[in-house]
């Protein structure tokens, strides 16, 4: 079965993370870090000159599979997390960072992988299925408050009390998930109202997944990875789909593109500390955007440049 993924924020995206790359005869190198299917990935290879590079990431080795189709000497892919980008290219080395957060299309659709309530497949959850625990697994050992913390935590979910209780107490029968179709019955069961047109799994469907694949911990991570190997003048965009994540985002932002000084202390102009980024903006999907394609509806792309360092005492 073929499974596709529109990438959302397209032309915005790629805009954004490659700036004034598209004019230069310069050498430039782009990092895609959520390859997924490619679709962002493919259409900065067509902005790129032939004198640069784009490297990509991701965990999914669907993806990489993916990503073998591509034969373009100035493509190369890294099964890894993008929280580990600093490991793999040298600081101040990168012209431009793209990050296209969450799951992909085909990781939904696909009931085999086990993202989602929508068909019935095994309880895995994983990007990488060489790696880590299952859902399943970790449904079958963990400790219920561990269970309804992230339930809460991640999902935001209400009654994560509830549903944590009842995924033990049917363990405790000896009767364990491994099936999606399994949890979302479950969940159904014991979450009796929900928002109008969303499905009463849907947030703790999105809550273990995130915490099975540390998908916060790696955004945290990845943040400062990607602020690490930019140029200054680099850019990173930043493409979210929910709260939890954009919040991580926009503080991180934010927090470089301010400079804190306690108040009294004797700075002349010159010598007051410049901020290390640059916000230039958010940008949300159009509404013929959302209407073609409905998953883009709560997506959030943010973009800031990284600075450059003047040194204390010097003139700016």
């Amino acid at each position: 079965m073929t499974f596709t993924h529109r990438p959302v924020l397209l032309a915005e995206a790629v805009t954004s993370v490659l700036g004034e790359s598209t004019s230069s005869e310069q050498q430039s190198i782009i990092i895609d870090g959520t390859f997924g299917r490619g679709g962002h990935s493919r259409e900065i290879l067509k902005h790129l000159n032939a004198q640069s590079k784009l490297i990509a990431f991701d965990k999914d080795l669907q993806a990489i599979a993916e990503a073998t189709t591509i034969q373009d000497p100035r493509f190369q892919i890294i099964h890894e997390s993008f929280a580990s980008m600093a490991e793999q290219v040298p600081s101040d080395s990168i012209d431009g960072v793209l990050l296209d957060l969450g799951i992909s299309s085909p990781q939904i659709d696909d009931p085999s992988r086990g993202f989602s309530f929508r068909g019935d497949g095994p309880l895995d959850m994983r990007m990488d299925t060489t790696r880590g625990q299952s859902a399943a697994e970790w449904l079958a050992v963990a400790e219920q408050k561990d269970i309804a913390r992230v339930i809460k935590e991640y999902g935001e979910e209400r009654f994560a009390l509830q549903i944590a209780k009842a995924i033990v107490a049917r363990r405790e029968q000896g009767d364990s998930l491994t099936r999606t179709g399994e949890l979302a019955s479950l969940v159904a069961s014991v979450v009796r109202t929900r928002e109008a047109g969303q499905d009463p799994a849907t947030r703790t469907f999105q809550a273990i997944r995130i915490y099975i694949n540390q998908e916060l911990t790696d955004l945290e991570s990845g943040l400062r990875a990607a602020f690490n190997c930019l140029k200054p003048g680099g850019l990173l965009a930043v493409i979210s789909f929910h709260s939890l994540e954009d919040r991580i985002v926009k503080q991180f932002m934010q927090g470089l593109s301010k400079v804190s000084v306690p108040r009294g202390l004797p700075l002349t102009e010159n010598q007051m500390p410049k901020p290390q980024a640059e916000l230039l903006g958010r940008i949300k999907p159009s509404e013929q955007e959302v209407q073609e394609n409905p998953r883009a509806r709560s997506a959030i792309l943010r973009v800031m440049r990284k600075m450059k360092t003047v040194p204390m005492g010097a003139a700016s």
